[in-house]
């Protein structure tokens, strides 16, 4: 009873602290950094975990139960589309600023001008007159509705969008997991156990550093829009930069542009 407490706990709170590598809160900063409410964001935190969470067991799992060596090149691969991600999700924050800012200093509307909807500057716009009818959403839209309500407003959208960047950290980090486990825990058993506390331990982690990160987001939305697209503009260029420098890293110091590359999962 007590090795299955000490490994739960263990396995909890490293997962936490695997939610705080630098890439992953890069990652969810750039996701978050448009969000106004604390709740939406510790809803995207729990989809990341999710998304982390079935590739950790997938990839992890089968390490675990099958002993399958990764070749460096897949290994390098995995990690590699962890930086092609961070440059995607900067690219298309800093796009989601400019066009913020074009919005803000454009002085002439149409009155039936179009309007991105208030959860998401990557969703796409729809015709927003001002009539009784004017909406546009159709009853079938109802079950997407309930979606939003049970994930604070989240649009489908929005939650793809945490889910595909959680599975991609989980598909880079999962080599490194399983090769932990396997050096320290006996027994497949064992070790499947392990990668369930530690993913509830990342899910937590990951909430609650996505709540923390979208304070300063949410506060400056409402008072001081001048700051907020600051902070966004910041965040995306820190994803931009960061991205980058991991292609640089994987491509050429460890080797994944070469003919002979070396990695070791971390």
């Amino acid at each position: 009873m007590a090795q299955v407490f000490s490994m739960a706990f263990l396995g909890f709170f490293l997962g936490m602290r695997h939610a705080m590598d630098p890439d992953h809160v890069i990652a969810v900063t750039t996701i978050v950094s448009r969000e106004r409410r604390i709740r939406r964001a510790a809803g995207i935190g729990i989809l990341w975990g999710l998304g982390h969470t079935v590739t950790i067991f997938l990839v992890g799992g089968v390490i675990l139960l099958f002993e399958v060596v990764i070749p460096p090149r897949i290994g390098l691969t995995m990690e590699f589309s962890v930086a092609v991600m961070l440059v995607l999700l900067g690219v298309l924050s800093l796009i989601a600023i400019v066009r913020s800012l074009r919005g803000a200093f454009s002085r002439d509307v149409p009155e039936g001008h179009a309007q991105p909807p208030a959860h998401s500057d990557f969703v796409p716009s729809h015709a927003h007159g001002h009539g009784p009818d004017a909406h546009g959403h159709a009853e079938d839209a109802k079950p997407l509705a309930r979606l939003d309500r049970w994930l604070g407003r989240l649009s489908l959208h929005q939650a793809l969008r945490p889910l595909a960047v959680g599975v991609v950290h989980g598909l880079a980090g999962s080599a490194a997991i399983a090769l932990l486990v396997l050096a320290t825990i006996r027994g497949a058993a064992w070790g499947v156990f392990y990668l369930a506390v530690f993913a509830m331990g990342t899910i937590a982690g990951m909430m609650l550093i996505t709540a923390a990160i979208s304070l300063p987001f949410a506060y400056t939305s409402r008072r001081l829009s001048g700051i907020n697209r600051s902070l966004g503009f910041a965040s995306g260029l820190l994803s931009l930069g960061f991205g980058f420098f991991l292609i640089y890293q994987i491509g050429f110091v460890e080797g994944f542009f070469t003919i002979h590359p070396h990695w070791t999962p971390h």
